[in-house]
């Protein structure tokens, strides 16, 4: 283990992985990218493992070894303290560094967002998570686990109720909706029964339900009162998330910044961000609002930077690397 100049930033998400070795002044000496980062089903040591070859290739590619002066890695499914503790043991164990932070995923986000890691991001891509971070080191988050942990929205959640909603409207249980014809026609059926039996069946992969939440963003956008409230309810979980991070960071009376981000947030859709924005003066008057358009592994980086701190210029550098 070499105590360098040199740090590690990681972004780990379910679906792909991002690393950077980064020179003190922000330089990016080499980068490389895998897969997702997946413990909850392959187990800790061996999600790490998958890591390490990640980190391997960064290393070759800027021609130095494993050693860094800090790794800051932002890891999807940390999302529970004593995660975050067994996540951080292991990488402890790879003796890369002495110094080692692990981070929700969604703090890179967050922190790419920033000009100083101050502020509250809320996340919604497949599912919704929401962060918030001051100088001082105090920290905001959720558990972020799905309804268990009460949280509602998010891509797949989206798809699912509007599959809900229009099986309902098909059958005579619930109102009628332009989504009892636009959900299956997306996938060239004729009728919503056709597709629950071609989802039950399994003869339409699990994974392709996310193609719906662009469907129903789009009935919406054409009127549908059933679509536009599923639009309307995920505006009001984006501000209710913030809102409540503002507040135990006390940052609520302040100008503080609310960074959007994840596909769905980052797509813009005109009803849902002009909903965010009304809900978001009445609960947030003071708040900021912005859209995370740049990679998460910056934000891993700029944590890194945090860490030793590097300053104003090296993250100036960094930002400018990956067009931020």
């Amino acid at each position: 283990m070499g105590l360098t100049g040199i740090v590690l930033a990681v972004d780990a998400g379910n679906s792909k992985t991002d690393v950077a070795v980064l020179g003190a002044d922000g330089t990016v000496l080499g980068a490389a990218r895998g897969g997702g980062f997946q413990p909850p089903l392959v187990g800790v040591p061996a999600a790490v493992d998958g890591l390490a070859e990640i980190v391997g290739r960064a290393c070759a590619e800027a021609g130095v070894p494993a050693g860094f002066a800090h790794v800051s890695a932002c890891l999807a499914n940390a999302d529970l303290p004593s995660e975050e503790t067994a996540l951080q043991a292991e990488l402890l164990g790879r003796d890369w560094s002495r110094s080692v932070r692990v981070h929700n995923d969604t703090f890179a986000i967050l922190r790419a967002g920033l000009d100083e890691p101050r502020g509250v991001a809320v996340v919604c891509g497949a599912g919704i998570n929401c962060v918030g971070m001051t100088p001082d080191g105090r920290t905001a988050r959720f558990p972020a686990i799905g309804k268990i942990s009460g949280d509602w929205g998010g891509g797949s959640g989206m798809a699912e109720e509007a599959l809900w909603f229009a099986a309902r409207a098909e059958d005579g249980r619930g109102d009628p909706t332009e989504l009892a014809r636009a959900l299956p026609e997306h996938f060239g059926l004729e009728t919503m029964y056709a597709l629950i039996e071609a989802l039950h069946l399994g003869l339409l992969p699990f994974e392709r339900r996310h193609e719906l939440t662009p469907v129903l963003f789009r009935v919406s956008a054409a009127g549908d009162p059933v679509a536009l409230s599923l639009v309307h309810r995920l505006a009001e979980e984006v501000v209710a998330l913030a809102a409540v991070a503002l507040g135990r960071l006390g940052l609520l009376d302040e100008e503080a910044p609310v960074m959007l981000g994840g596909s769905v947030l980052a797509a813009r859709h005109p009803q849902l961000e002009e909903r965010i924005r009304e809900l978001l003066a009445e609960r947030a008057p003071k708040a900021v609002v912005g859209f995370v358009t740049a990679p998460p592994v910056l934000g891993a980086g700029l944590l890194a930077l945090d860490e030793v701190a590097a300053g104003p210029e090296a993250a100036a550098r960094l930002r400018e690397h990956y067009g931020a």
